[in-house]
């Protein structure tokens, strides 16, 4: 009798449009600190004095974070409840830490400072994405589950758009590079932009914690007993080994397609902005003018293909309708493999617009189709540590990445980074290969024909 009370649900009520929005806003503020990340931080060794074959090494902090916060993160909020609820203490913790680490990063005197507050800028951003794939699957209704992920790649496309384009836009728009005579290592322009990036992502998270709310725990006192029974909130370790050897198929099945999606899309990470640079616009090294406009380049063009995800995030739920959640994830990464693999016969920087505009797809179907597979899948009771989990399937890939791309750059690549871009397009073709051995998806319905839309 008791597990049937502790496995009862509550009567979730539809959300409109703006409550879906108030939702997912936080996940504005996140992609705008974490697309500053992926677009300067590269670049920031680069300007530090670190070699490219260095550069995968020193991304370790990311994975790592990935692999050991978000578990932890999951159960504790799966076990939490107190005055601002069960997932959003955890928003606003990681963001107060992240907007710290956002103005750290870019006033890095050293390349080791600078790694330091990429570690610390990881873990903050993990402590408060990773209770927001629970807090959807929370929040919604079954039927509105793929619209609600699809709200969430929609501002993970919109914050980096608007991430991407700040240093080009203060540097050819503002000019702000010309308010200063005083020369320094990392460009004032990314500088003012990693200050921006600390004010949107704490107003987002703010904003989310401030207009929504969560469903208790019917019973407290049932968590309370849980808690209890499981030796408290802390004692996770147990939990969570116990959780992986009962995880769902389906999630077994993902593990591949996730695995071979991240190699891809961390090769790009790593080294995209530098492969604009070198390879693209023709700089001789990280000195050069040429560089820079090339990592500029590289922003306008991580904003593009951030303008595709947002924009076709509006129409997933309805091509799922359609098609299924395998089709359609199968041909967004196939579509970014392809992209990124015609880079290779590229050096044209206005050519380049249009496989990154089909990375896009990629990148809008990596956020949001995984975790719509699985949020009906998932007891809501563990909905965190098993959000927390999969997203283990992510970051095993960027540790291999960053263990062992330096060494392919210096033994087989040359160490040119364009081609280490290709060979993640070469990672997410076998991913969209490695879709058709997700066996048990459960089946569209009307659930999923409706659009994120007014």
């Amino acid at each position: 009798m008791q597990e049937e009370r502790e496995n009862q649900q509550p009567q979730k009520t539809p959300l409109g449009f703006w409550q879906l929005w108030n939702t997912s806003f936080g996940f504005f503020g996140i992609q705008f600190g974490w697309t500053l990340q992926i677009a300067n931080t590269s670049a920031i060794y680069g300007y530090l004095g670190a070699n490219p074959e260095q550069i995968p090494i020193l991304w370790l902090a990311a994975p790592l974070t990935g692999l050991f916060v978000p578990p932890i993160v999951g159960y504790m909020s799966d076990r939490t409840w107190g005055p601002l609820g069960r997932r959003r203490p955890y928003f606003l913790v990681g963001a107060i830490l992240a907007s710290v680490a956002l103005i750290l990063m870019p006033n890095s005197s050293s390349l080791w400072m600078a790694v330091g507050a990429l570690w610390m800028l990881d873990t903050a951003v993990n402590v408060s994405q990773e209770p927001f794939r629970a807090f959807v699957s929370d929040t919604l209704p079954e039927k509105q589950s793929t619209r609600g992920f699809a709200m969430q790649s929609f501002f993970f496309g919109f914050g980096a758009v608007v991430a991407s384009l700040c240093p080009w836009i203060l540097n050819h728009v503002l000019n702000v590079s010309s308010l200063t005579n005083v020369e320094t290592t990392i460009p004032l322009t990314v500088k003012i932009s990693y200050y921006l990036g600390a004010a949107v992502f704490l107003g987002a998270i703010v904003w989310t914690v401030v207009t929504t709310k969560e469903y208790s725990p019917e019973d407290l006192n049932l968590l309370q007993k849980r808690l209890v029974k499981q030796g408290g909130l802390f004692s996770f370790a147990s939990a969570i080994f116990a959780s992986i050897r009962q995880m769902p198929t389906t999630m077994r099945q993902l593990a591949w397609v996730q695995f071979f999606t991240w190699l891809g899309i961390f090769s790009v990470v790593l080294y995209f902005p530098p492969a604009v640079g070198y390879q693209i616009f023709g700089a001789p090294d990280e000195t050069s003018q040429l560089y820079t406009n090339g990592v500029e380049w590289a922003g306008l063009c991580i904003a593009l293909y951030n303008v595709v995800c947002f924009l076709f995030s509006l129409s997933l739920s309805k091509l799922v309708a359609l098609t299924s959640r395998k089709a359609i994830y199968a041909f967004c990464l196939l579509c970014g493999g392809a992209a990124l693999i015609s880079l290779l016969f590229i050096r044209d920087q206005y050519l380049m617009l249009l496989p990154m505009a089909c990375f896009g797809l990629t990148w809008a179907a990596a956020l949001s189709m995984p975790y719509a597979i699985l949020s009906d899948l998932l007891p809501e009771e563990e909905t965190g540590v098993y959000m927390g989990i999969f997203n283990s399937f992510i970051v095993l890939p960027q540790v291999i990445a960053s263990v062992g791309l330096g060494w392919v750059m210096k033994n087989f690549l040359g160490n040119n980074s364009l081609m280490a871009v290709v060979l993640g397009g070469v990672f997410l073709v076998v991913a969209a290969v490695s879709v058709s051995g997700v066996k048990k998806v459960t089946e569209e319905g009307t659930a999923d024909t409706e659009a994120v839309s007014a």
